[in-house]
């Protein structure tokens, strides 16, 4: 699917891309040209990936990349049909590479596009607050509603029988059907994704988009940033409390609901049917599987498998975490 907020410079030369980065080519050939940098699941036989962890090796040695930016110990991994580009510090090289592809995505500047609701064919079919702006080829469905000084920037979808509340700012974003998005949301800006550096902190370029699926209710003042490589989606009827916090990449199952100032690291997967209590944080690079159910203020900091209860921090089994806390239960009677 073509990226309809970031443009992509490719197809660029091997040669140049690494040359641009300040990697070695130990290639023969320079002419062969790259198309576009993705993640190990849905890179194509023209694109470049990256593999920097073991955690990831059974979807890295079945990735259909052409060329993959990894370390010499993980290399082996690959399948024959992937190059290895070995480097030294993964992340930062495909960075620096994901720069060279789309150079807009590292800032995320106002959308200076955007005009007054009333300047645009949307303002008849459109119910709207004062003071909305829509940036160019922005769709809205049927039947939707848009609170006071809110923004929907460039490209975004809205599906039909949507409520935008007042002071929101959506970009990057596609929604889908029957969503309420409430007063103070901000969706799809850049996640919190950088790498220490001894020359100064390296900002990664997010070229992914948010998904919300049908039937979702995103509470005041929450945020959900876009992916970098992949998306961020929140699955169908799932909603999210006041001040939730979604970091980048992060897939959220159908049916979940999470209670106010959860938040989650980025790139974590959690099932279907999971409840989340409110103050719970969630690392990074997790899986929680379906129908887990963690209580408010847990840590969550391993992967969770399905259909488990959790408390504590850091976050165990329900019983294990009553049975390690009989003395405080006991002051609270």
């Amino acid at each position: 699917m073509t990226n309809p907020f970031f443009k992509n410079k490719g197809p660029i030369k091997i040669d140049e891309v690494l040359n641009s980065a300040n990697i070695e080519n130990k290639f023969d050939y320079t002419e062969t040209k790259i198309f576009d940098v993705r993640d190990l699941v849905t890179a194509t036989n023209k694109d470049v990936t990256f593999f920097h962890s073991k955690k990831y090796e059974t979807i890295a040695s079945n990735t259909k990349a052409a060329y993959c930016l990894t370390t010499k110990k993980l290399s082996n991994i690959l399948p024959k049909s992937c190059n290895p580009i070995e480097v030294d510090n993964v992340l930062i090289s495909t960075a620096m590479i994901t720069k060279i592809f789309y150079p807009d995505a590292i800032t995320d500047d106002f959308d200076s596009q955007t005009e007054n609701i009333e300047k645009t064919l949307l303002h008849k079919s459109v119910k709207h607050g004062q003071n909305v702006l829509l940036g160019i080829n922005v769709k809205i469905g049927t039947n939707c509603l848009i609170g006071h000084n809110s923004i929907i920037e460039s490209n975004v979808v809205i599906g039909d029988n949507c409520s935008i509340g007042s002071n929101v700012i959506i970009r990057n974003t596609l929604i889908k059907n029957n969503v309420s998005v409430l007063d103070g949301c901000i969706i799809g800006k850049k996640g919190f994704g950088f790498f220490p550096n001894n020359n100064g902190n390296i900002r990664y370029p997010h070229i992914g988009i948010v998904i919300i699926e049908d039937n979702c209710e995103i509470g005041c003042g929450s945020t959900i940033d876009r992916g970098s490589l992949s998306n961020t989606v929140i699955g169908k009827n799932t909603f999210l409390d006041n001040q939730v916090h979604i970091a980048h990449n992060n897939k959220i199952g159908e049916n979940c609901i999470i209670a106010g100032q959860v938040g989650f690291a980025g790139s974590s997967t959690l099932g279907n049917n999971v409840m989340i209590g409110g103050q719970a944080g969630i690392s990074g690079h997790l899986k929680v599987g379906s129908n887990v159910q963690i209580g408010g203020g847990s840590g969550v900091i391993k992967n969770i498998p399905d259909n488990s209860k959790v408390m504590g921090y850091p976050a165990k089994d329900l019983k294990n975490f009553i049975k390690d806390n009989k003395w405080f239960m006991k002051l609270q009677l």
